[in-house]
């Protein structure tokens, strides 16, 4: 049987890139909006000091409640807080809290069609010099490819491309 890739899960070199970004960068606090099982969640626990932290965003409890013993075994419970909401109810009540240019890292894996209206509350939480990270900005290549150079097979790739293609362009613009 062939070994069949989860568009929905970050690969592990994916996680090991953001774990060495973190450590270089020395990242405290971080934001993970959109967070499924929480392997990246893992990594970025283990990449952050002792006295870090992460907040992970994700309407689906049920889903993180899968990566939850195993962040627990690592012994990482004490750098997540895990809020089950909306991401945008969260970072509204974020920048109303004044937390506005205090995030290190934040990392955004949520609906690609929202990603215009994640950049916009992020820019607003993370420092001057602080990272944000959105996964799927290569979108498994297809978003340099013409319709003419490849068929997309998987539709959730094909589903979301224009919306990843839109975004790029508009941060290629900014």
């Amino acid at each position: 049987m062939p070994f069949k890739r989860s568009v929905m899960n970050v690969p592990v070199d994916e996680a090991q890139f953001l774990s060495l970004l973190l450590k270089l960068m020395n990242a405290k606090k971080t934001l993970e909006i959109g967070v499924f099982t929480g392997y990246s969640l893992l990594a970025t626990a283990l990449a952050l000091p002792d006295d870090g932290n992460v907040i992970a965003i994700d309407p689906d409890k049920e889903a993180y409640e899968t990566e939850s013993p195993i962040i627990k075994k690592a012994g990482m419970q004490h750098k997540v807080k895990f809020i089950p909401s909306d991401a945008f109810l969260v970072l509204d009540d974020l920048i109303k809290n004044r937390e506005e240019g205090t995030f290190d890292f934040i990392f955004v894996d949520a609906y690609k069609s929202d990603y215009l209206k994640f950049h916009e509350q992020t820019l607003r939480l993370v420092k001057v010099g602080g990272i944000i990270a959105y996964d799927n900005a290569l979108w498994y290549g297809s978003v340099a490819e013409s319709e003419s150079e490849k068929e997309v097979v998987d539709d959730l790739i094909k589903m979301c491309k224009n919306f990843v293609i839109e975004f790029n362009s508009f941060i290629a613009c900014s």
